[in-house]
């Protein structure tokens, strides 16, 4: 079995999972037709569980034709790293303590705001929130936004409309917003190392145009939905336990130690283990872990490593056959279908590549990474957290595709003509 033969297949099956996204919610319906099997139909509707999945079909199907050490010297070859951080990070940053510091910073700040407070509120929540993500690293942004904007927004009452408009401005800004550093968005970690770009590169090239475009993005979907947000009826959900300081400061160090050791798993995964000891010492100050949700949201994330490590044949050479502009538009497009850290990953392993198509490369892949799901690494974060607030407990790719165009449009002239 040659590699070549691999690839395909790999690419075949990628391809398969890329239409199994857009496909789940036939999955949901299949499961309340069919009772014998609701199960089974419930568990393919699960968008995190579909790259999952597929990597299981490819694992087997190399195991079958390659033998079981090639099979197993391919998946110990992968990095696994940015899973298991997505899950940690989603457990600690999900927890009463560190909400109930985030709900009273934005509260406050939108105090000061001469604005209806509920406008005020989303208004910070999508421009605050996903520009902090550059410094707590993007998953953490995505779920402290997905969280609160869930209790705030999310309603029943809110009309479609809403809810993939604000989903869509929340993907994409999570994916800018992380910009300002070279280590919160995984498409600039693939390449900061080996392009050398520091903090002052960041913040000059990308930093200040990502905090425009995600102030714009935010303001514009708060002009546009501002009759719906004024009429919603206050938080759904009961207002959080008073938390003691201490134990608020406690998470904190945990966030930022996790946040720090992001690279090292043998760190961070022990500090998580820590974590947990010290929420079951101090139960009462907890709601329920998202265990579940950040499991899951890892086993979508480590399928898309799985697949991804054999898209690299067609990939590279379809991106280093574009000039500067082209590459721009064709990264904003592919990341709609692959990671956008992928692409940029394939990027950082080419040499000679001009100053200027390294920042399109980028620039194209921060843009379109609120397309879809699989477009940027935190969006199933926020996929996991929301997709109960959306008719029949499913988020359609479609209706995400259509409410990220816009302030994707907006994130693409801004990057481009700034």
């Amino acid at each position: 079995m040659s590699a070549s033969t691999i690839e395909i297949t790999a690419a075949a099956l990628f391809a398969l999972a890329v239409l199994h996204t857009f496909s789940t919610p036939v999955f949901e319906r299949l499961a309340h037709a069919s009772a014998r099997h609701a199960g089974l139909w419930h568990l393919l509707g699960e968008v995190e569980v579909v790259f999952g999945f597929w990597a299981l079909v490819l694992v087997l199907v190399m195991g079958a034709l390659s033998g079981r050490h090639d099979t197993i010297a391919y998946l110990e070859a992968l990095n696994f790293t940015e899973p298991m951080f997505v899950f940690v990070i989603m457990v600690i940053a999900g927890t009463r303590p560190v909400l109930s510091l985030a709900g009273t910073c934005v509260h406050g700040l939108c105090r000061v705001l001469p604005v209806n407070p509920a406008l005020g509120t989303y208004l910070v929540l999508l421009t605050l929130v996903p520009l902090l993500g550059s410094f707590i690293t993007e998953p953490a942004a995505m779920t402290l936004a997905a969280l609160m904007l869930r209790d705030r927004y999310f309603q029943p009452a809110a009309s479609a409309r809403l809810k993939y408009g604000t989903l869509g401005v929340l993907f994409v800004n999570i994916s800018i917003g992380g910009t300002l550093t070279p280590f919160a968005a995984p498409p600039v970690l693939m390449v900061a190392g080996a392009w050398g770009w520091d903090f002052a590169f960041m913040l000059s090239h990308f930093g200040w145009k990502a905090m425009l475009l995600v102030a714009v993005n935010a303001l514009g979907a708060t002009l546009v939905l501002r009759r719906e947000l004024s009429a919603l009826p206050g938080s759904a959900e009961a207002p959080l336990p008073a938390v003691p300081a201490a134990v608020i400061l406690v998470h904190l160090l945990f966030l930022g130690a996790v946040v720090v050791f992001a690279h090292h798993p043998v760190v961070f995964i022990g500090l998580l283990m820590f974590f947990l000891g010290f929420t079951t010492a101090y139960e009462r100050h907890q709601d329920k872990l998202m265990l579940r949700e950040g499991l899951l949201v890892a086993f979508f994330l480590a399928g898309l490593v799985v697949l991804g490590g054999q898209q690299r044949w067609w990939l590279q050479p379809l991106l280093l056959g574009m000039d500067a502009n082209a590459v721009y538009l064709g990264a904003i497009g592919l990341t709609a279908i692959t990671d956008n850290a992928a692409l940029t990953y394939l990027g950082s392993l080419v040499d000679g590549l001009s100053p200027q198509f390294k920042l399109m490369l980028v620039a194209g892949a921060v843009t379109g990474g609120g397309l879809t799901v699989i477009a940027n690494a935190p969006n199933p974060a926020g996929v996991s957290i929301l997709r109960g607030r959306f008719e029949g407990g499913a988020i359609s790719p479609l209706g995400l595709l259509v409410g990220a165009a816009a302030p994707t449009l907006v994130a693409a002239l801004g990057f481009y003509f700034l």
